[in-house]
């Protein structure tokens, strides 16, 4: 279609002089808007109450999104490289925009079958391609820091809970008041959901706007590849996604981030009732809905702030040291969680934001990592292959820990003992992803590409290579 023609990949090609600074925030116009799926904890209670279902069958709505995320991010990758990040994410704001529009349907209709399809599946569509279509191409502009580079790109999507946290609970209250247990009416999340679809709509097309791909040629002034093979793990070949699906190292890491996103993703999706729980004595709990909510953007933070520090942290100590930090310590936390978490507010809060730090951080590092083993060529599509695993964890982490909170007692009754059995299963969890780790080595060169031209799946840029602008 001839209207749709500025998302064409020749139409965001930028211009001789342009600065790569300008990237980021097209960026994080993307991964701030479908980061809201880390906030579900602060209307799941309301879900369960209205639908009548328990925590699983409401788990389920987060699960599908992130089993969505993943089969789309595999599916596309390719087509996200070839096309670029604009067509991609406009794919992706339509995608998610819609995925709210129906789930408020399903709410209003009370049919959960809906929000199953809307948010699950439209929705987690949307996710996956919004997710993987900045990070390619910021990697492509900040080819001598791909660590800060995937840590802008996903900066974002971990500190989307920060907004919509207090968001969700002011639009909540102010389109009804809570009931005595802190639930909203299935009126007032209906509402939520259809405002919130608008809304990131919107700001989603702001990046679809401003991206811009590297004209063909272009590296940062100053920037020497060859300085590149001093690092461990880190090459200067090239691997197809097709070729890196079949080497060990692949499947090492699809192991390491399972286990990251497994351990970390039962505490973020039940974070809003978690603190509530552990500090109940009897029938009554210290921590009231607005510290809960608050609680999940304080997460969200750190979230955030984890996948930008560690992330960056990992160009100068490597990408396998840092995982070894994120798994290793994550372990230790978790145990600590689990025996003295509900000793004291401020240590419970600290250890959270340490280990969904470490959370974040692992999603950050990942696309580095590959970019180390596999090289820059269909690194998107790498990705998003990759994040199979983020899907398979997004099924693990939920119905473990929703299934043994369900079997210890009823939502809202529980205490803090009831989540040690959870707690502790996953620290054998991150043991896994410490120990495969721990085994990962140098591709093969039997893997490597022959050619040098590196990008043959992508239709060459119009203009000229453009002067190396200002960093």
């Amino acid at each position: 279609m001839a209207a749709l023609s500025f998302l064409d990949r020749r139409h965001t090609v930028a211009p001789p002089g342009y600065s790569r600074w300008l990237i980021p925030p097209a960026a994080l116009a993307i991964h701030l808007c479908i980061g809201q799926v880390y906030a579900t904890s602060v209307y799941k209670p309301s879900l369960v109450s209205y639908f009548k279902a328990d925590l699983t069958a409401i788990g389920v709505i987060f699960s599908i999104a992130i089993v969505m995320l993943g089969l789309s991010a595999a599916a596309f990758g390719t087509w996200v490289d070839r096309v670029g990040p604009r067509k991609a994410m406009f794919a992706a704001a339509c995608c998610w925009g819609t995925g709210f529009l129906v789930a408020s349907l399903g709410i209003a209709t009370k049919q959960l079958w809906l929000v199953y399809l809307g948010y699950g599946v439209i929705g987690g569509i949307g996710l996956g391609i919004g997710y993987i279509s900045p990070v390619s191409t910021l990697m492509k502009w900040f080819p001598d820091r791909p660590g800060l580079a995937t840590g802008m790109a996903i900066m974002g999507f971990g500190g989307g809970a920060l907004v919509a946290s207090p968001l969700s609970r002011e639009l909540l209250s102010a389109f009804h008041a809570p009931n005595a247990a802190g639930a909203f009416p299935g009126s007032a999340v209906a509402k939520l959901f259809l405002t919130l679809g608008i809304a990131y709509f919107v700001v989603m097309m702001f990046g679809v706007f401003t991206v811009r791909v590297p004209a063909e040629g272009w590296a940062p002034a100053g920037f020497d590849a060859s300085k590149l093979k001093a690092k461990p793990l880190q090459t200067t070949a090239q691997v197809s996604a097709n070729n890196a699906i079949r080497t060990p190292q692949f499947w090492m890491l699809w192991v390491v981030l399972l286990c990251n996103v497994t351990a970390g993703i039962g505490i973020l999706e039940n974070a809003a009732p978690m603190i509530r729980d552990f500090f109940r004595s009897g029938t009554s709990t210290s921590v009231t809905l607005v510290e809960a909510a608050g609680f999940v953007g304080l997460l969200s933070i750190f979230n955030m702030a984890g996948r930008f520090v560690w992330s960056s942290t990992s160009d100068y100590l490597g990408r396998k040291r840092i995982y070894m930090l994120y798994l290793g310590v994550g372990m230790v936390l978790y145990a600590l969680l689990a025996f003295t978490g509900s000793s004291a507010t401020a240590l419970f809060v600290l250890l959270c934001a340490l280990i969904i730090s470490f959370y974040g951080g692992g999603f950050a590092t990942a696309p580095a990592y590959l970019r180390d083993l596999f090289g820059t060529y269909q690194v998107g599509a790498i990705h998003g292959r990759l994040l199979t695993a983020w899907s398979t964890a997004g099924v693990l982490g939920p119905l473990i820990v929703n299934r043994i909170l369900d079997t210890r007692g009823e939502p809202g009754k529980l205490i803090a003992a009831d989540y040690r059995p959870a707690l502790l299963t996953m620290v054998g969890v991150l043991a896994l992803g410490f120990v495969s780790n721990l085994l990962i080595r140098p591709v093969s060169q039997r893997w490597h590409e022959k050619s040098e031209h590196h990008f043959l799946d992508e239709p060459a840029a119009s203009p000229a290579p453009a002067p190396a602008p200002s960093n």
